[in-house]
């Protein structure tokens, strides 16, 4: 068949659907009819999944002519989505079009919410499209015979690789990659896209190093203008000293007036404890929403969160109140209009949510945004210049994630064994291990097999044989089983399960939360008030409360910090903001808070640097402005203290947000003197991080996710999970062995290389420090405190005060200083 019949086949179902193929689409058929590998960017509802599902059938049926009569059973391709809600709507897609041209191919999904029977059936015949996530394919590969599972898998699709990339999930899918590529030489790898900054880079992570499969690869971007219309949400009255303390909840009305304008709303926030205030405001506001204003957040049951999916699909609810559960999320036609509730502190989550509006091509994607308080007017205008530049930040890949690479041993030694020197090669052609040593190879054979160094009198930690062949496998049941239950790479505190003291499953809670609890207590959760009965062994028991307070339930990982690329845009705006050269209503909105800080002291130009010191009945403040996110700030604001205190003994109480930083003391400090010093500099900053921030602190914590994903600590059985308490006392006693008797022990490296890159971003603290050496550093003493301030204040003030008093007490600073 020639490649103007086979496209024709896809012309003619579009033509029967009232569709015409994009150009994108068409190059993508093309390519892969050519034999080639690839990188699809494409704007999130603009046909990906045609464009690349419609070239895996192309090229079978160009393989298999007689195609309607004859169908050789097994799996013809894989296709990757790092969200389960996004599997349905791609498996109603596929099996749509190969339905619609009579090809008898079947469509199966196997994610963790697949039921043992479809497990079973798959085992016993694969379907010829698999669905699935980075964890349930590694579950395939510790199969005994995933060769023969595998071997006629000619293309596998990883959709959103933009989420995959820069996390140990995207490690464990180069991984994956590299074993099937092993099993099947002419393996076709195809990613898919939407918003990343660096493209280039990106299919070069997911195509390896090997030169032959990248040379042979396309990048094609989709070009679809799609316009975005950014608005932002503007309070009647600004507060001269802006604090972050209502989470906008005072902009309730303008919220309920925009979803009885919009058929469909979705209505973001930045964690799933601000999902559930708001859900909670506006019933409490608004019975008459009952039954048509939803919520949608991962620690909600299945069963619900489907349900709400559902509903939003067929149009039977006004709005949905989600986090990131969504950004990605589910094919949403209808929806009509978006809220951003809050900062989403980077352009391609923005960009991202944006999309989920008008959620076609050549559709206007219309996004509210609505500040929690008045300086994030600022970011509103600085995302407006995003949408308009297409300014996306870069993702950055992992490189020698040693515990990926460890669990991912012992799958394949779980899966019948394997030989190193089969191994080492496919590993070495991935991205992440490009550099990885035959020494630190065997470091990590000789682990797995007799513990590291100091472990090997422990019989626990030898989980791998090796026959005389040389293969390394694992016999043993036990270790098999937990190693099993324990794949994957998304570490997160333990989980409790919400259950009514009737019966009834609500959600799961993490640990850390329910055990802040006493018997009697009342707390929001999955959008019902629900009172704590006890806590029987991992289930918590609760029953319906109709009191009116109640504490909001909160989660660990909910930190976002500003990106270095919304921080740029920030610091340019805030110049027009100064100038009055725009006129747009944020600035407008922002003329008394402006006016004001130009009175107390300056808004900082780009060339600017800007320190404010002044002193309170607290003691004596220095308020520092680099604009870079809350993690630079908490780790520049600990060196700049600790360089401070060298000057002068003395002791500072610290507080951030993503605008600055606070040092507080109660003895005056000269500033002249901190200046005339040079301490604001990139010199000795390695040294002087390892004496001010507590980086040993910081390690055993990731040392904690480390040894989880190594298997070094098991986190137990399914609802008899291990508390966190011991988890960590048990990897806290593995990282002080290392420490004293095997420091160049890997997976001890590791926990500092990830601390410096992940948790302190030095990367982006030295940049930060560099860029100030070449700004003019304005020192402004104040009467006051200034409206830029008074966020970073109240925000130390927060961990002392309970959020009634906190309001009181902030109320009173704000009459005193206007």
């Amino acid at each position: 068949m020639t490649k103007k019949e086979l496209l024709h086949i896809a012309e003619s179902y579009f033509e029967t659907q009232g569709w015409k193929a994009f150009p994108f689409q068409k190059q993508t058929w093309d390519a892969f009819l050519s034999g080639k590998n690839g990188l699809l960017n494409a704007p999130t509802g603009s046909g990906k999944t045609y464009a690349l599902w419609v070239g895996i059938v192309l090229s079978y049926i160009k393989s298999n002519p007689d195609y309607k009569t004859k169908n050789k059973k097994g799996l013809k391709a894989i296709w990757i989505t790092p969200l389960r809600s996004l599997s349905q709507e791609i498996a109603q897609t596929s099996q749509k079009f190969v339905d619609g041209i009579g090809l008898p191919f079947t469509v199966g999904i196997r994610s963790g919410d697949t039921t043992t029977k479809e497990r079973a059936a798959q085992k016993k015949a694969m379907p010829d499209l698999l669905i699935t996530t980075p964890e349930s394919l590694h579950l395939l590969l510790a199969t005994k015979d995933h060769v023969n599972v595998f071997k006629d898998c000619n293309a596998i699709i990883i959709d959103e690789w933009h989420e995959l990339l820069g996390t140990k999930r995207g490690v464990q899918m180069e991984l994956g990659l590299s074993r099937l590529s092993g099993i099947n030489k002419n393996l076709r790898i195809w990613g898919i896209s939407a918003t990343i900054g660096n493209l280039e880079q990106a299919r070069q992570v997911l195509l390896g190093v090997d030169s032959y499969r990248y040379d042979n690869s396309v990048l094609i971007k989709a070009n679809l203008k799609k316009e975005i219309e950014v608005r932002s949400i503007i309070p009647e009255t600004m507060e001269k000293f802006p604090w972050r303390g209502h989470l906008g909840l005072h902009l309730l009305e303008d919220v309920v007036k925009i979803i009885n304008e919009s058929k469909s709303t979705l209505i973001f926030t930045n964690t799933r404890a601000q999902c559930e205030l708001w859900f909670q405001a506006l019933m409490h506001k608004h019975p008459e929403f009952a039954g048509e204003v939803a919520m949608h957040h991962g620690s909600i049951n299945k069963e619900t969160r489907i349900w709400v999916e559902n509903a939003i699909r067929n149009e039977s609810l006004k709005a949905c109140i989600c986090t990131s559960s969504l950004d990605l999320g589910v094919d949403f036609a209808p929806v009509e209009t978006i809220i951003q509730v809050g900062s989403p502190k980077g352009v391609a989550r923005f960009l991202q949510r944006a999309g989920r509006s008008g959620h076609r091509p050549g559709v206007t994607s219309v996004i509210y945004f609505l500040p929690t308080h008045a300086l994030e007017l600022i970011e509103a205008s600085a995302l407006q210049v995003a949408v308009k530049t297409q300014a996306v930040e870069d993702r950055l890949p992992y490189l020698n994630c040693y515990d990926v690479l460890i669990q991912y041993l012992c799958t394949l030694a779980v899966s019948g064994g394997f030989y190193p020197d089969h191994i080492y090669p496919e590993v070495k052609a991935t991205f992440c291990y490009q550099e990885l040593t035959y020494e630190e190879f065997e470091w990590c054979l000789h682990f797995i097999v007799y513990g590291s160094a100091s472990l090997e009198s422990y019989d626990e930690y030898k989980k791998v044989s090796i026959d005389e062949d040389g293969r390394y496998f694992i016999n043993d049941r036990g270790i098999a089983m937990r190693h099993r239950l324990q794949m994957g790479t998304i570490v997160t505190g333990t989980s409790i399960t919400v259950k009514y003291a009737t019966g009834g499953y609500i959600g799961s809670i993490e640990e850390y939360f329910i055990s802040q609890l006493s018997r009697g207590d009342v707390f929001v959760f999955a959008g019902r008030t629900l009172e704590f009965v006890r806590l029987k062994g991992m289930v918590a028991q609760v029953r319906n409360s109709s009191k009116k307070k109640a504490k909001v339930t909160s989660w660990m990982g909910s930190r976002m910090p500003l990106t270095s690329q919304l921080g740029e845009l920030l610091r340019e705006e805030m110049q027009h903001f100064q100038s009055g050269k725009k006129r747009t209503p944020e600035v407008k909105a922002l003329k008394d808070i402006i006016n004001r800080q130009q009175q107390e002291s300056i808004v900082p130009q780009n060339h600017e640097f800007l320190i404010e010191t002044f002193k309170t009945r607290e003691g004596y403040h220095s308020v520092f402005y680099p604009f870079e996110g809350r993690l630079v700030h908490m780790a520049m604001a600990g060196l700049l203290a600790y360089r401070m205190s060298l000057l002068q003994p003395i002791s500072f109480t610290l507080a951030y947000n993503d605008y600055g930083f606070e040092i507080l003391s109660d003895q005056e400090f000269d500033m002249q003197n901190v200046l005339d010093n040079n301490l604001i500099t990139s010199d000795m900053i390695l040294e002087d991080l390892e004496a001010s921030v507590n980086a040993t602190e910081l390690a055993k914590r990731k040392f904690r996710d480390i040894a989880v994903i190594s298997g070094l600590v098991f986190t137990g059985y399914p609802n008899k999970a291990v508390k966190v308490k011991h988890l960590q006392s048990s990897s806290q006693l593995l990282f002080e062995v290392f420490r004293d008797n095997e420091p160049d022990n890997l997976l001890y490296r590791q926990a500092y290389t990830e601390t410096y890159e992940q948790e302190i971003e030095e990367y982006r603290l030295r940049e930060a420090f560099e860029r100030i050496e070449n700004q003019t550093i304005v020192w402004k003493a104040c009467k006051q405190p200034t409206p830029f301030s008074f966020p970073i204040i109240t925000d130390r003030l927060r961990e002392k005060l309970s959020s009634e008093k906190l309001a009181d007490r902030i109320k009173r600073m704000q009459i005193k200083w206007e």
